[in-house]
């Protein structure tokens, strides 16, 4: 799936028939997007080639076919570029023996920031580590050490952000402080893009989504809506009762069950809409004299819901 990008002024981030190639592996193939201020969710199983777009965006990747625009120039071979990026990388990238504030001044130094010391202090305050910004990063725990990546690529306040699976090792408390950051920067009129393969993280933060599967952009839009593809999908449950059988002849009187099967000694029941299974199931039983053991969704992973997506 692709889009045909708006005529006009290019928009700061825009992929227009973008692939990426390794050899005869296809990392990303035939995406097309735009995207303007705000929090864009990039939602995909792990090697989707999330990490492969974003790259490709940062300009450290050349399109193998296609354009990659940010800022309105091409992202690869162009220093210029960023100036305008700040970017997460999800493995660790930090030098351990360079403490939190050194290595936020690094980078402030890098991007010919007029005051690096005051502009590395602002940062460090912003993801909250100033009570360890002196500790060599090697002794920060992966929650702290995300901070720090996020505080590095904040120095030169950028009005584009590459996150890329920015949530990993944070706690609870760090996550929410996280996503009112994000959320403070966007309504501030910055571009944010950033991975996920986690379907709540997305929900709670992100204004639309891009699905990749496969190296595919598998859907996009409006992330209510593409929950509502998500959902509305056949759905398979597995179930242990003590009458397999009568249960069966039970459901599939159902209008929302269209299937039910015996196999492997466990009833396999398909319906059309998961929530109207999950609510009907035990009254179901119950009014048959059934009891249930074990009712259990059996194609509800993230790979089965994009491999969906990607074959409407």
């Amino acid at each position: 799936m692709s889009e045909r990008l708006p005529a006009g002024p290019r928009p700061p981030i825009a992929l227009d028939h973008v692939s990426r190639w390794y050899g005869n592996v296809v990392a990303v193939n035939d995406i097309s997007f735009a995207l303007g201020p705000g929090v864009t969710g990039l939602l995909g199983p792990n090697g989707a080639g999330k990490s492969t777009l974003l790259h490709l965006l940062a300009g450290l990747l050349a399109p193998s076919a296609g354009q990659v625009w940010v800022a309105g120039r091409p992202a690869f071979g162009d220093p210029a570029v960023y100036r305008d990026v700040g970017l997460v990388p999800e493995r660790e990238a930090v030098p351990g023996h360079l403490s939190g504030r050194e290595f936020a001044r690094l980078n402030a130094d890098l991007q010919g920031v007029a005051d690096p010391g005051g502009a590395a202090h602002r940062a460090i305050a912003t993801v909250e580590l100033s009570d360890a910004a002196d500790r060599p990063m090697r002794t920060y725990s992966k929650g702290m050490r995300q901070r720090a990546k996020l505080a590095a690529a904040l120095v030169h306040e950028p009005r584009i952000l590459l996150l890329d699976e920015p949530f990993n090792g944070l706690d609870p408390r760090q996550r929410l402080h996280m996503i009112g950051l994000l959320r403070q920067m966007a309504a501030d009129g910055r571009v944010i893009l950033f991975s996920s393969h986690i379907l709540e993280e997305v929900e709670r933060l992100a204004d639309g989504v891009l699905v990749v599967y496969a190296g595919r952009l598998a859907a996009s839009g409006d992330f209510r809506s593409i929950r509502r593809l998500m959902t509305d999908r056949p759905h398979r449950f597995t179930i242990r009762s003590s009458d397999d059988r009568g249960l069966a002849t039970a459901l599939l009187a159902q209008p929302a069950v269209f299937g039910a099967e015996l196999v492997d000694g466990l009833l396999a029941v398909r319906t059309s809409d998961f929530g109207a299974f999950s609510r009907l199931v035990a009254p179901t039983a119950r009014a048959a004299g059934i009891r249930l053991f074990e009712v259990t969704p059996t194609d509800d992973s993230l790979e089965s819901v994009f491999g969906y997506l990607v074959r409407r």
